[in-house]
């Protein structure tokens, strides 16, 4: 490939390295010239440009990107059609990412204007998750070095889907560890086994002993579970603790104790009757992402994790936030018209109301909830799901003629983020973006949430749309699948903020007024805005 500036009589056929405006449209970057364009461009007073021109041996970037990403193409995985340069490779299923790292880094070594990027191996994807990029920097490429790096990287980049499990889970008990924390355990680990449509085909809780574990384990199989997790009522801190010493009592195997990895140092691994056994630790009665996670999904898809596997997690080991990102320049993935849900909140306490529930007042004739759950549905969303958790057989009951979905989140007390989790786990699988949106916000009505619909198919980069008022972020929030994982990972009563804080180039902003802000927390704010409290019951 030959370039630099050209004069514009003898550009015709080469490829613009610029941008160029002209007076009644803008040549692109990467545009081939024509001879009307060359007219135009001398009839611009324009007499050279800045091209590129290919030789007998060139391939053009989008055959070389699509070749490339061809080639590093295993099974799991799709491809887009190149565009730019560039072709974005996306999993096929839930599952783990399997690179071959060594093949990666020498294909990236034999022509620097030939790249490949990937997300960290071994990592847990979801459908449609984009999982590699192959991008050729310059206009065109040798077909020599694109042949030397078909051959390094084939099917270099692999997901394995996850196989659904038969889990049984065995937990024990000392008087402090409350029968809540427990409940609270096992809809956690429901929640991580849901990608690989597993599910815990019994529980027994028992007392924290050696034998009684042991006996747990045997009951379970017999049962039918192909896959057992240990929940200790206390951390396991030796070899000859409890739960290593129940998995010894019950013939099984112990394959390793400990990780390099925080949180989850107390993880242990083993086997009986050639099923995986694994001793959660403590950190995994929480969903926020741990060492546990990263055993178990390698587990879930068939990987073989032994001890060399986990004492070489110590590298990126430090888990102190953790989260997956969209990766630069990426595009969304979708139809012309984008499924779009809403996942409205109505599991609060209404603490800061003394007492009634705030989404069951009266405003303009019907239920603060109602205002919200029917701006979603009239919007013509394609799913609507309320997360209900206090009041919540009276909050269902004002919106029961209303097609959604009611999801109940028993741990509201704990704040918005278990509601945000319980409400994407509902969500149907080829949803392509979803607005959280806030059961007290009734204000907001369906054109609004339109306006942020439009706002995100139009914007290619808007993978997060929020709502503002006279510029100060607000609610509701539209989010691309892209952050779906995120937002499965909140804990604690933060929402997400930090999110959006953390990836200022993917944010658009809509301004909507007032009703972005607008705070009906308090009896004083509810009656300025004309609404009622409910009367308690006589």
């Amino acid at each position: 490939m030959k370039f630099g500036d050209c004069p514009v009589g003898e550009a015709a056929g080469c490829i613009l390295a610029h941008r160029t405006r002209l007076s009644d449209r803008t040549l692109k970057k990467g545009h081939v010239l024509t001879t009307s364009d060359c007219t135009d461009l001398l009839a611009h007073d324009i007499q050279s440009v800045v091209v590129a021109r290919l030789e007998a041996n060139d391939v053009d970037e989008d055959r070389a990107a699509a070749r490339l990403g061809h080639a590093a193409r295993g099974s799991g995985v799709s491809e887009d059609t190149a565009f730019t340069g560039r072709t974005n490779l996306y999993a096929d299923e839930n599952g783990v990412l399997v690179v071959d790292p060594v093949a990666v880094t020498t294909a990236n070594r034999i022509d620097p204007a030939i790249t490949i990027a990937t997300l960290p191996n071994l990592s847990k994807v979801a459908r449609d998750r984009m999982v590699a990029t192959a991008k050729i920097i310059s206009f065109a490429v040798s077909d020599d070095h694109l042949k030397q790096v078909e051959d390094r990287i084939r099917k270099a980049v692999s997901v394995v889907p996850f196989k659904s499990r038969k889990v049984g889970l065995v937990a024990t008990q000392l008087p402090h560890l409350k029968p809540v924390t427990m409940d609270k355990t096992r809809r956690v680990l429901e929640d991580r086994l849901r990608p690989s449509n597993s599910v815990v085909v019994g529980e027994l809780r028992v007392p924290h002993s050696s034998e009684a574990v042991a006996e747990a384990m045997h009951r379970l199989l017999e049962d039918g579970a192909d896959f057992l997790i240990l929940f200790g009522a206390s951390a396991v801190v030796d070899r000859q603790d409890i739960l290593p010493a129940a998995l010894d009592r019950a013939g099984g195997t112990l394959k390793h104790l400990g990780m390099p990895v925080d949180p989850g140092n107390l993880l242990m691994l083993g086997a009986l009757d050639d099923v995986p056994v694994l001793g959660a630790p403590g950190c995994a009665r929480s969903p926020k992402e741990n060492g546990f996670d990263w055993v178990l999904d390698r587990l879930l898809a068939g990987l073989e994790v032994g001890p060399d596997d986990i004492t070489a997690m110590g590298v990126g080991g430090l888990l102190m936030e953790i989260g997956t990102r969209p990766q630069p320049r990426e595009k969304k993935r979708q139809d012309a018209t984008p499924r779009i849900a809403a996942i409205v909140l109505g599991a609060g306490k209404s603490s800061r109301m003394g007492g009634p529930n705030k989404l069951l007042a009266q405003l303009d004739g019907k239920p603060l909830i109602r205002h919200a759950a029917e701006a979603a549905i009239c919007a013509g969303l394609s799913q609507t799901i309320l997360v209900t958790g206090h009041s919540a057989e009276q909050v269902g009951h004002a919106v029961e003629d209303l097609d959604l979905t009611l999801v109940h989140n028993p741990d509201f007390a704990d704040g918005m983020a278990g509601s945000i989790r319980k409400g994407m786990l509902a969500l149907r699988s080829d949803i392509d973006a979803v607005i959280v949106l806030l059961g007290d916000m009734p204000r907001i009505d369906a054109d609004i949430l339109r306006r942020l619909v439009t706002a995100y198919a139009q914007n290619e980069t808007s993978l997060i749309v929020t709502a503002t008022a006279d510029g100060k972020r607000g609610n509701p929030v539209l989010w691309d699948r892209r952050f779906f994982d995120d937002l499965k990972s909140l804990s604690g009563d933060v929402g997400a903020r930090h999110i959006i804080a953390e990836n200022p180039g993917f944010v658009f902003e809509v301004e909507i007024g007032a009703a972005a802000r607008l705070d009906l927390d308090t009896p004083q704010a509810l009656r300025e805005a004309g609404g009622t409290l409910p009367q308690p019951k006589s």
